[in-house]
C-alpha cells in the first residue's frame, strides 16, 4: 500500500480536497483532529499540556481550544513546545491507523506534514496550493477570524511556495483549474503507482 501525505497551508482547502478523495474509497486520516483527539484522551498529553499553560487549557475533559490558540500565536516558543507534545503522539497514531489499512493507497492530511518531518513515513506528498488573498478570504469566512488573525497564523506555517516545491503532486485549488478533474486524474495515477509498487518482480 502506498503511504500518501497531502497538505497545505490554512485555507488552501486541502480538507476539501482530501474529502473528494475520501467519496472515491481512499482512506484518509486527518492530523488535525487526531492530534484534536488525543489531546482530549491521552493522560499524558493532557498533563503535559496542563503543566505547560495551566488549567486554563481545559474546559472540564474539552480542551479549550480558543485559549491554546491564543497561547500558539503568541510567541513562536510555545508553538514548539505544544508541537514537541503533540506532534510525536500524531505521527505514531497515523503509523498505526496506516497500518490497518487494506487500500491500494491510503491518504494522510496534515497542515504541517513537512515542518513535522512526517514526510520521512511517506511514499509520496500531494500539495494543495491557493494564492493567498484567496486562503485569507476562505479562512475569515470559514473562522470568523480577523485579517491580522489570519495573516499571523500564516506567518507560522511553511512558505506555501516553498512547501509546494517540496510535494511530488500539485492541486490547484485557485477557482480557475477543475478541482476535482484534477483529484480523478491524480488518483488513476495513484492506482497505476500502487498497482506497480505491488505487482511481483519479473522473472528473469
Amino acid at each position: 500500500m502506498l503511504r500518501v501525505g497531502i497538505t497545505g497551508g490554512i485555507g488552501s482547502g486541502k480538507t476539501t480536497v482530501a474529502q473528494i478523495f475520501s467519496l472515491l474509497g481512499v482512506p484518509v486520516y486527518n492530523a488535525d483532529h487526531s492530534a484534536r483527539r488525543l489531546m482530549n484522551s491521552d493522560k499524558n498529553i493532557r498533563e503535559a499540556i496542563v503543566k505547560l499553560f495551566g488549567q486554563e487549557s481545559y474546559k472540564g475533559t474539552e480542551l479549550n481550544r480558543s485559549f491554546i490558540t491564543s497561547k500558539v500565536l503568541e510567541n513562536e516558543k510555545n508553538r514548539a513546545l505544544i508541537n514537541a507534545i503533540v506532534h510525536p503522539a500524531t505521527i505514531a497514531d497515523a503509523e498505526n491507523w496506516m497500518k490497518q489499512q487494506k487500500a491500494p493507497y491510503a491518504l494522510k492530511e496534515a497542515a504541517i506534514l513537512f515542518e513535522s518531518g512526517a514526510e520521512k513515513n511517506l511514499d509520496f506528498v500531494i500539495g494543495v496550493y491557493a494564492p493567498e488573498a484567496l486562503r485569507i478570504r476562505r479562512t475569515i469566512k470559514r473562522d470568523g477570524r480577523s485579517e491580522a488573525e489570519v495573516k499571523k497564523w500564516m506567518s507560522r506555517q511553511m512558505n506555501e511556495d516553498e512547501k509546494m516545491k517540496l510535494c511530488d503532486f500539485v492541486i490547484y485549488n485557485d477557482g480557475n483549474h477543475s478541482v476535482i478533474d484534477q483529484v480523478l486524474s491524480l488518483h488513476k495515477k495513484l492506482l497505476n503507482l500502487a498497482a506497480r509498487q505491488s505487482a511481483p518482480p519479473e522473472k528473469e
